[in-house]
């Protein structure tokens, strides 16, 4: 494989910032827009729920926002009509001072490197933690980080301004978290303000998103993921960025993750297979699981997961819609108009939600890679008969 077609180096893969170092909000305007007409007409809710999907610049747009307000500088506070304070909902009083036409700060503003480098004092980011027992990450956030944060939103600020805090992701809460979280919404602090990230929001409590105000940010244009990996991975060739384009659905972090994973090989890989069909290449198939078996990580298997479930599902698509599927590699239209016409629709759709399911009880439980991948496309080879 050319070295264009391979995955991009750790330093290339480097060159795309952290959200909280990220000076660049590219393809979502209009979301940027609605928080700045919300700072502008004084009535800024208390809690912001960002949805969509991954890589689409949730992260970028709640840092960038929590920097412009941390830049405002001290705020009265917050009083509704009649002198009482503020509901979630309420007024939010802000300094009289020219309108802003961005939320964008400078990169070399002392606000922009403080969160930049972890340290301003009035802004929190509640994560996934470190568990201290096993020394890794942990699969949930724990109702321990939320404590943490909701007592430093009841603190007075360091400087007189905003405390804000950013739950990335909020769908990652456990149960226990989820609660704790509540009560803060249902009793926000004065000047304190909750900006929660979410990629799936269906599974927040309905009390949590009924307390939000809910922006959805839309997966990005093609023109916007190519512009994009032009700047941050810019060893792809033409052709592999326009497919990785593709790919990520939309999600420049998803791309830049495809391209440090190899994800367009594997795709290749898993494409090779399903043109072997309806007579499997039984021999390419094992070495392929073995690939698979021998990353410790999961994070090649999880991969193909994602790529296998992502190609059944346009097929699903362009068989309810009657329309040629986009290509991510060419001749693939031809390839899901001969295998999709053998079985119903309904037959795929339950196959793409088993796949799906038995990928992810094979990583989360540590069970046979090999052997999922194995029974997904056995199971692939009778609809394709």
């Amino acid at each position: 494989m050319s070295r264009k077609a391979a995955a991009i180096s750790e330093d290339e893969a480097q060159a795309w910032p952290e959200p909280r170092a990220n000076h660049r909000l590219v393809g979502q305007g209009a979301a940027e827009e609605t928080l700045l007409t919300a700072f502008r007409t004084e009535r800024l809710p208390h809690a912001w729920l960002l949805t969509g999907p991954r890589g689409v610049g949730k992260a970028t747009l709640a840092y960038r926002f929590a920097r412009f307000l941390l830049a405002q500088g001290a705020q009265d506070g917050l009083q509704i009509d009649g002198g009482q304070e503020a509901g979630l909902f309420g007024e939010a009083p802000l300094p009289q001072a020219d309108p802003a036409d961005s939320l964008a700060l400078d990169p070399d503003d002392r606000v922009f490197r403080r969160v930049a480098a972890g340290g301003h004092p009035d802004l929190v980011t509640v994560t996934r933690s470190l568990n201290p027992t096993s020394k890794r990450v942990r699969g949930e956030i724990v109702v321990d980080d939320v404590r943490a944060a909701t007592g430093f939103l009841r603190r007075t600020s360091s400087e007189g301004g905003w405390r804000i805090c950013i739950v990335d992701a909020a769908d990652e809460m456990n149960p226990n978290a989820a609660n704790a979280l509540l009560k803060v919404l249902e009793e926000p602090p004065e000047q304190a303000l909750l900006l929660l990230l979410a990629h799936a929001p269906g599974r927040l409590l309905p009390t949590i998103r009924s307390r939000c105000r809910q922006l959805v940010l839309p997966p990005l244009s093609e023109a916007t993921v190519l512009e994009l990996l032009a700047d941050f991975a810019p060893e792809l060739s033409p052709e592999d960025a326009t497919a990785l384009a593709r790919l990520s659905e939309g999600s420049i972090g998803r791309a830049l993750a495809l391209a440090g994973e190899g994800g367009l090989g594997l795709y290749r890989q898993l494409v090779g297979l399903l043109e072997s069909l309806p007579r499997l290449d039984v021999a390419k198939l094992h070495d392929f699981g073995d690939r698979l078996a021998r990353d410790n990580s999961g994070t090649l298997f999880r991969t193909v997961g994602e790529l296998l479930s992502g190609w059944i599902g346009r097929l699903i698509l362009a068989r309810a819609q009657g329309d040629n599927p986009l290509e991510i590699l060419p001749g693939e239209a031809r390839l899901i108009g001969r295998l999709g016409a053998g079985r119903s629709l309904a037959s795929w759709l339950d196959l793409w939600d088993n796949l799906r399911r038995r990928f992810a009880q094979a990583d989360g439980a540590a069970l046979d890679r090999k052997q999922a991948l194995i029974a997904a496309f056995l199971e692939i080879e009778v609809l394709a008969s």
